[in-house]
């Protein structure tokens, strides 16, 4: 056995002979991170066009492997889809469990997920594979969506594996990345992993070592355009109030009919705007074609107004 990791090691070169020794920190590469929750929700929207109960699919872990650990781990227990990337000129792997498979039969055919689980050990149905198959279609346009931002590449499927032996992306003793997802559906669990050799992300290390939260966030123009544009189709009641304090409550019980409150307010008199009981705008009167018209004159700072309420007491 020592021997063959040992002859293995000698044919590989540069990067891959390095990283052959240990895995690359996940810390390293904090865009692995978004990459991945890209996934898991556009996998969860992919599901919707083919169950009414709601799936969400959730990131549980992140983690550097050999990948013949990974898959004797899997064996008999699973079955994968061969991926191959072309920009960079690698494979990976993309695997679900038995308990998925079991979990989507029973949802796509109408269960409630009121049966119990199939736990029971077999080869898996002609039916189970057909869905599977089904899944696995969808995955290219997922992987290509996710990272888009990172790597402009083509994922092409390529083919279903049952036998972990035949579903060869790396030499075995080689390290790469496994990501295991959790769908949760009807009530029930089951796992998606993606396996992707370190050598395969060479290209693309320093995009992957970017770190968002010390980035300035782009704007999107498209998105941009459309809340301008939501916005200013919305329809807002404001209420305008003239500052007024000298009145006591028996101006209001002692009135008659005809009496007038006269206001002590003038032309020159701040008016306040409020929106939902929300003071926003301090505002000045003003008149134009027979309306009356306010003009903003500044922001209400209500931290100000408190304090020289409390001074006033």
């Amino acid at each position: 056995m020592l021997d063959t990791q040992a002859q293995s090691t000698k044919h590989l070169t540069g990067p891959e002979r390095l990283l052959d020794t240990t895995g690359v920190s996940i810390d390293r590469m904090p865009m692995l991170h978004v990459i991945f929750e890209r996934i898991a929700a556009y996998c969860s929207e992919s599901l919707r066009q083919y169950s009414t109960a709601p799936a969400v699919f959730t990131v549980a872990s992140i983690s550097t492997e050999k990948i013949g650990d990974i898959l004797d781990v899997y064996e008999s227990n699973a079955v994968v889809s061969i991926i191959h990337v072309q920009a960079w000129d690698s494979r990976i792997l993309v695997g679900f469990d038995r308990a998925l498979i079991s979990t989507l039969i029973e949802t796509f055919y109408g269960g409630d997920g009121s049966e119990p689980p199939n736990t029971q050990k077999r080869p898996l149905s002609n039916i189970e594979i057909k869905l599977a198959h089904t899944i696995f279609d969808l995955l290219p346009k997922v992987l290509q969506n996710s990272f888009a931002n990172i790597s402009d590449t083509i994922f092409k499927f390529e083919r279903i594996e049952t036998k972990l032996d035949f579903a060869v992306i790396a030499p075995r003793n080689t390290y790469g990345f496994i990501t295991r997802m959790n769908l949760r559906i009807l009530g029930r669990h089951g796992e998606m992993f993606i396996v992707i050799p370190q050598s395969a992300l060479n290209s693309i290390r320093q995009e992957l070592g970017r770190d968002l939260s010390r980035e300035t966030i782009s704007r999107d123009p498209r998105w941009t355009t459309q809340i301008q544009n939501e916005i200013s189709r919305t329809e807002v009641e404001v209420c305008a109030i003239i500052e007024d304090n000298h009145f006591v409550l028996g101006d209001f019980t002692d009135l008659k009919i005809g009496q007038v409150l006269t206001l002590q307010a003038t032309t020159k008199s701040k008016v306040k705007l409020e929106c939902n009981s929300e003071p926003l705008f301090c505002c000045q009167v003003g008149q134009e074609d027979g309306f009356y018209t306010l003009r903003i004159d500044s922001f209400v700072d209500q931290d100000k107004d408190f304090i020289d309420g409390l001074n006033g007491l």
